[in-house]
C-alpha cells in the first residue's frame, strides 16, 4: 500500500483517523502501531515479522546501553546494537552485490541468492540506530515502552520514503502530544500538496521518461530531455511524500522535520546538500562525519572522511557500481568547492553559479539513474554528441511539446516563486480574503484530481523499492 492509492486514501486512512481520535490518548499510539504493523504488512507481509524483530533488537539494546552505560560493557553494548541493527540491511541489500563482485573479481561462479529488498529498511534502520547511538551519547532518554518504541520505528506516515525522522526529534512527542484543528488544516494542505506532486507531475514525467527509454531511435534531444524528466520527477516524487509524511505526521501530533528546501535554486553543490534530502544529510554528519572527525585533523583526514561519507551515502542509495560513482561524484565536487572552486563561485554573477550547479546535478542524476556504469556512460555520450545518433527527430520533438507545459510548470513549482506571489497578495486584505476561500477549493478540486487519475489507473510507479 502507498499513499498514492485509492484504498490508501479512501479506505485506510479514514479508518485509522477514526479510530485513533476516539480512543483515550493513552491508547492512540497502540492505535498507531497496530495501524502501521497492518500498512506494512500489506506492502510485505513476508517481510514485516523482519521489521518487528529489527525493532525488538533497538528496543533491548536500548535498554542494555543504558544500563551498561559508563560500565565496563557500554562499548560493547553500543557495538553490538549497531551489529544486530545492521545486519538485516547488510543481508538484504548487499549480498548479491558483494557474491557477484568477488565472482566477477576472481571468476567464480558463487551463485548468488535473488533476495528482494524489504521496503523502507535503509529508513527504519537509520532511525533504529540513531535512537540507539542517541542513548548510549546521554542524547536520549531510554524508552521503557515497546509499544512507544514500537510506533516510533512503525510510524506508517514516514516508514517507506521517509524523512529520517530521529528519535530524539518526537521523543516528547511519543508520550504527549497535542491535536488542534490548526496542526489537523495544516496537516491536510501539506498531504494533499505532496499527493498532487507525486501523482500530477512527478508520475507524468516518469510515464514520459518511460516512453523515451522505449524509443527505437535515440537522439540528442532524447537523452537530454530524459535526463531532465528523471530530475524533476525525482524531485517532485521525493519532495511529495516527504510532503505527505510531514502533513500527516501534523496530524497525528507530530513535527517531523523538513526534508527539502527548494534544492534547484542551489547556487553551489554544497548548498545543493543543504536543501536536498536534509534528513539524510545530517544524519551522516552527526553519526558518520562528526565521529570521524570531521574537519578537525587537518586536510588529508578531512579529505578522507568527506569520501567515506560520500561514499556510505552512494552505497546505501542503491547495491549497484553507478550508486557508488554517484556518491563519489558528488565528494569530488564537495571537497574541490571547499578548497578553491568556491573563490571562484564567490566572484562569479548568481545566474551562472546557478546554471553550473544545475548542470553537474543533471550529470548526477543521469548516474543516478543509469543501468550500471555502462548505461550510464552511454546516456552521457548521448547527451554530448558522442554516439552516432541525430540531434533530434519527429518523435522527439514531438513528446518534446507534448510535455513542454508540464515540464515548464514543475521547473517554476521547484522554486520560491509561487510562494513568494502568495505572499506578496496576502499583504493585501482583499487578496487575502480571496485567497483564504479558495485555497480550500483548490485543495478540494486538487484531491478530485488526483482521485481521477488514480481511478483511471495512470502510471503510478513507487521508486523507493531500492531503499
Amino acid at each position: 500500500m502507498v499513499f498514492s492509492s485509492i484504498s490508501f486514501l479512501y479506505y485506510f486512512l479514514p479508518a485509522v483517523l477514526l479510530v485513533y481520535f476516539m480512543v483515550p490518548r493513552r491508547a492512540k499510539n497502540l492505535v498507531l502501531l497496530v495501524s502501521s504493523l497492518f500498512f506494512y504488512f500489506c506492502g510485505e507481509p513476508v517481510y514485516l515479522l523482519l521489521m518487528i524483530a529489527v525493532t525488538l533488537s533497538g528496543y533491548l539494546h536500548g535498554l542494555w546501553i543504558n544500563r551498561a552505560k559508563n560500565g565496563r560493557y557500554a562499548k560493547l553494548s553500543l557495538i553490538s546494537s549497531i551489529f544486530f541493527i545492521t545486519a538485516p540491511l547488510l543481508f538484504f541489500k548487499y549480498t548479491g552485490f558483494a557474491i557477484n563482485n568477488v565472482n566477477a573479481l576472481f571468476g567464480l561462479k558463487i551463485p548468488a541468492p535473488k533476495l528482494a529488498l524489504p521496503i523502507g529498511i535503509s529508513f527504519y534502520t537509520f532511525q533504529i540506530l540513531s535512537y540507539t547511538i542517541d542513548v548510549y551519547r546521554g542524547n536520549a532518554r531510554v524508552q521503557k515502552s515497546f509499544i512507544d518504541f514500537s510506533a516510533y520505528v512503525s510510524l506508517f506516515p514516514q516508514l517507506i520514503a521517509g524523512p529520517i525522522v530521529r528519535y530524539t526529534t518526537i521523543e516528547s512527542e511519543l508520550s504527549d502530544r497535542t491535536h488542534s484543528l490548526n496542526d489537523a488544516a495544516y496537516g491536510i494542505k501539506r498531504f494533499v500538496i505532496g499527493l498532487s506532486k507525486k501523482v500530477i507531475i512527478a508520475n507524468s514525467l516518469g510515464e514520459l521518461g518511460d516512453i523515451l527509454s522505449q524509443l527505437g531511435e535515440k537522439t540528442v534531444l532524447l537523452f537530454w530531455l530524459k535526463a531532465i524528466s528523471f530530475m524533476i520527477q525525482i524531485y517532485y516524487d521525493f519532495s511529495g511524500y516527504s510532503d505527505m509524511a510531514i502533513g500527516l505526521g501534523r496530524i497525528f501530533g507530530f513535527h517531523f522535520p523538513e526534508n527539502f528546501n527548494y534544492p534547484f535554486i542551489s547556487k553551489s553543490l554544497t548548498e545543493f546538500w543543504r536543501r536536498w534530502h536534509i534528513s539524510l544529510g545530517t544524519w551522516f554528519r552527526d553519526y558518520v562525519y562528526i565521529p570521524l572527525g570531521g574537519n578537525r585533523k587537518g586536510t588529508v583526514k578531512w579529505l578522507r572522511n568527506i569520501f567515506i561519507v560520500w561514499f556510505l551515502t552512494g552505497f546505501w542509495h542503491g547495491a549497484e557500481w553507478n550508486f557508488i560513482a554517484w556518491g563519489l561524484y558528488f565528494a569530488v565536487f564537495l571537497c574541490a568547492e571547499k578548497l578553491f572552486l568556491h573563490r571562484l563561485l564567490d566572484k562569479a554573477p548568481v545566474l551562472l553559479r546557478r546554471v553550473y550547479t544545475l548542470f553537474f546535478i543533471l550529470v548526477s542524476f543521469v548516474l543516478f539513474n543509469g543501468d550500471g556504469l555502462a548505461g550510464c556512460l552511454a546516456d552521457l555520450k548521448g547527451m554530448f554528441g558522442f554516439l552516432d545518433v541525430p540531434v533530434f527527430n519527429t518523435e522527439t520533438l514531438y513528446y518534446f511539446r507534448s510535455y513542454a507545459v508540464t515540464l515548464l510548470a514543475a521547473a517554476v513549482g521547484s522554486t520560491p516563486l509561487p510562494r513568494k506571489l502568495a505572499d506578496c497578495l496576502g499583504k493585501y486584505k482583499p487578496a487575502k480574503d480571496m485567497l483564504s476561500f479558495l485555497e480550500p477549493v483548490f485543495q478540494a478540486a486538487l484531491l478530485l484530481l488526483v482521485t481521477a487519475y488514480l481511478i483511471d489507473g495512470s502510471f503510478n510507479p513507487f521508486l523507493y523499492f531500492r531503499f
